[in-house]
C-alpha cells in the first residue's frame, strides 16, 4: 500500500487532469480549477451539445463527430495547462499548511 501512496504523489498531475478530462472538467476540478470545472461539467458540456445538434442540420451529422472530438481535445489540452492549484487552498489542506506562516504573510501586507 505504501508503494501506491509514493507513485500517487510522484504522479505527473499534468498527465492524470488529461485522462479524467475523458469527462470535460474533471481535470479543472483536478487541478482545482473549480469555477472552471463547474462551469464546463454544466454550462460547457450542455452548449457543446446544443451547438453539435444544431449544427448536424447542416452537416448531415458530421459535426456530431466533429464538434465533440475537438472540444474534448480543447478541454484535455486546456487542463494540462492549466496551473496547478493543488495546496494553494489552506481550507482544504488544513493537515498540511502552516497557519503561522499564513497568518504572518498576512500581517506584513
Amino acid at each position: 500500500m505504501k508503494e501506491l501512496i509514493d507513485a500517487w504523489k510522484t504522479a505527473d498531475r499534468n498527465k492524470i487532469a488529461i485522462a479524467l478530462s475523458v469527462i470535460p472538467g474533471l481535470g479543472h476540478l483536478y487541478k482545482h480549477h473549480y469555477l472552471a470545472g463547474f462551469g464546463i461539467l454544466t454550462v460547457g458540456n450542455v452548449v457543446m451539445l446544443f451547438v453539435a445538434g444544431l449544427l448536424s442540420l447542416g452537416t448531415l451529422g458530421i459535426s456530431l463527430i466533429a464538434v465533440p472530438g475537438v472540444w474534448f481535445a480543447a478541454i484535455g489540452y486546456s487542463a494540462y495547462m492549466a496551473s496547478d492549484e493543488h495546496g494553494m487552498h489552506p481550507w482544504l489542506h488544513v493537515w498540511e499548511y502552516h497557519w503561522a506562516d499564513f497568518l504572518h504573510r498576512r500581517k506584513s501586507v
